[in-house]
């Protein structure tokens, strides 16, 4: 009889070979590195075996696994969930929300934006106006989707002067992100954004990087002047929370002294 617990027909024998298989690491790779054996290995993927606690947190450990899924392989090994999730707004998530603002508020006047794992907005500054002002209100309703935002025919597309370079960026990252996280929602989203089409502006293919290139910046058209932007983002490094986990810190920088100046403007 199969030992492993179940989530309906979710069994972590299966949730470890797929989160293996995604980071391209063998039951023998796996186990050295778990400091196990890989014949155990092998028996909490068949169902011959169910791991504790500890060995599911280890094994979560060496594979990356995002916290929101090592709370359903907890759940699948018939142990409770260690990670909380919990609102952004709740008390217990002041110096969280403490810290959103004060970088949010000391990068003005450059745009700075708080997204979750689906790139939805969480929190902005008044320098992300920029990209928001003068957009149709049906891509404004919550929640607001930053990359549908940038790549939508009647969003931030219609004002890039670099189109092409930007889509292909952001869909390969999306798509690499897709795969590595295993979230449905980000196969779903990159799917939808690579469908999008440009009637009388079809972006053609992205340009061969110059050899000069440090950066590739966003080229946005705002008031007869183009602003060249790049990007940092930022991760809270020791998340214990599954929504803290998730965000991430998205600033713009100008990439000119003209771009600067403008938004200092």
């Amino acid at each position: 009889m199969d030992v492993a617990a179940t989530q309906g027909e979710e069994t972590v024998g299966d949730l470890l070979r797929e989160w293996r298989r995604r980071r391209r690491v063998s039951q023998l790779d796996l186990a050295i590195e778990a400091g196990v054996s890989a014949r155990h290995v092998s028996f909490l993927e068949t169902g011959r075996a169910r791991p504790s606690r500890e060995m599911v947190m280890r094994l979560s450990d060496h594979l990356g696994v995002p916290l929101r899924h090592r709370n359903r392989l907890l759940v699948a090994a018939g142990h409770a969930p260690v990670y909380r999730e919990r609102p952004i707004a709740a008390p217990e998530m002041g110096a969280v929300r403490g810290a959103l603002d004060k970088i949010l508020a000391g990068h003005e006047p450059y745009p700075a934006l708080v997204v979750d794992r689906a790139w939805d907005l969480v929190a902005a500054n008044r320098g992300a106006g920029l990209f928001l002002d003068g957009l149709p209100a049906d891509l404004l309703k919550e929640p607001v989707n930053v990359l549908r935002l940038t790549l939508h025919p009647d969003g931030l597309a219609r004002d890039l002067a670099n189109l092409s370079e930007v889509r292909s960026h952001l869909l390969g990252h999306l798509r690499a992100q897709a795969e590595s996280s295993g979230e449905p929602r980000l196969a779903d989203l990159h799917d939808e954004l690579a469908a999008y089409r440009y009637p009388g502006a079809e972006p053609g293919p992205a340009r061969p990087y110059a050899t000069g290139d440090v950066l590739l910046p966003l080229r946005l058209r705002r008031g007869g002047a183009v602003l060249s932007m790049f990007t940092t983002i930022a991760v809270f490094g020791t998340p214990l929370d599954v929504t803290v986990s998730e965000l991430a810190i998205e600033l713009f920088w100008p990439n000119d002294e003209a771009t600067a100046a403008l938004l200092r403007g």
